[in-house]
This record gives C-alpha cells, sequence and structure tokens, in this order.
C-alpha cells in the first residue's frame, strides 16, 4: 500500500469526510454519500475520465457484500481501482501516489450550504416604530407586544343577551326620546 507518513495524511482525510454531515459518525467508516462527496471535493471525479457512476460501481465493488459503508482498508483499495483511470498515461505507482496527493490535499466543502440571515433584515421587520395602522395598536410605547389584547376588540358580555356591546347607554338613549 502506502508509507507511514503517508497512511496517516490518507486517515485524516478519510477521518474528514467520513465524520462530515453525520453527528454520530465515528469516522471509522465511509458511506457512500461521503465518499461521492469526497471524489467530488478532492476533484477525483472529473467528468472525463472519472464520473460519479464510476465512483458509484467502485464503491459497491469494495464494499462488503451487505455493508453501506467502507473501511480504511476498502478505501485504499477503492483509490486503487481509480487512480489508473483517473490519471491515464502514468504508471500505477505514479497514478497512485498523484490520487493520494488528491485526497490529502482535499477537505469537505461547505459550498450551497444555507447560511443565517443577516441581522439587518430581522431588525427592520420587527422594529414596531415603523408599524403603521392597526398593527401599530398591538405594541406599547415600549415597543413590547399587548397580546391578545392588541389583536382583538374584547367584548365583555354584562347585558342579559349574548354579545351585548352597549352596557350602561340605556339610560342616554332613553333621555332624547324624552
Amino acid at each position: 500500500m502506502a508509507e507511514n507518513s503517508d497512511t496517516f495524511d490518507l486517515l485524516e482525510a478519510f477521518k474528514k469526510f467520513a465524520i462530515h454531515g453525520d453527528t454520530k459518525a465515528t469516522g471509522n467508516e465511509l458511506n457512500g454519500k461521503n465518499w461521492a462527496k469526497l471524489c467530488k471535493d478532492c476533484k477525483i471525479t472529473d467528468g472525463k475520465n472519472v464520473s460519479s457512476t464510476d465512483v458509484d460501481i467502485v464503491f459497491s465493488k469494495v464494499k462488503q457484500k451487505s455493508a453501506r459503508i467502507i473501511t480504511f482498508e476498502e478505501f485504499q483499495l477503492a483509490l486503487h481501482e481509480l487512480a489508473p483511470k483517473r490519471f491515464k498515461g502514468k504508471t500505477h505507482d505514479e497514478a497512485l501516489r498523484s490520487i493520494f496527493n488528491l485526497v490529502e490535499a482535499g477537505a469537505p466543502s461547505n459550498v450551497g450550504v444555507t447560511k443565517m440571515s443577516k441581522a439587518g433584515g430581522v431588525d427592520r421587520l420587527t422594529d414596531t416604530s415603523r408599524y403603521t395602522g392597526s398593527h401599530k395598536e398591538r405594541f406599547d410605547e415600549s415597543g413590547k407586544g399587548k397580546g391578545r389584547d392588541g389583536r382583538e376588540d374584547l367584548v365583555t358580555n354584562t347585558g342579559y343577551v349574548g354579545a351585548y356591546k352597549d352596557a350602561g347607554t340605556y339610560d342616554a338613549k332613553m333621555k332624547d326620546f324624552k
């Protein structure tokens, strides 16, 4: 296989990809998704000599029959399979050294990962001094929300008929008729 110092660097790269995106991963085995990510991020997959299909085929070839993961030893076998395809025209040892260099230099990239929103947009939307109309009534002077009191006209059912709104106005209306 490879010398000890090379194996150490290769093992470190293997572990980085093995734990990428999986909080429960131990770093001792690599699943198919992370194997494909390793090949893409380390530029083993070039679109001409090595495609994503080749990567999947090699993964299936080196893993155990019913397993969904590969060990570090199987990972090294997979690189041995891909090296001559990726570096055509080089000897097997030169191709293997080149593919090891690609893997050792690579690291999981986070391209396309959703980032947190900037505070400016949130501040603008939550600034209660800029609210107008009926929405302005939902907050007190300090900007704290009034809760249900600010959203609804609460009715006190004090009359003998349900939803009677004008409690205490009968006497005032009767004065107009006299």
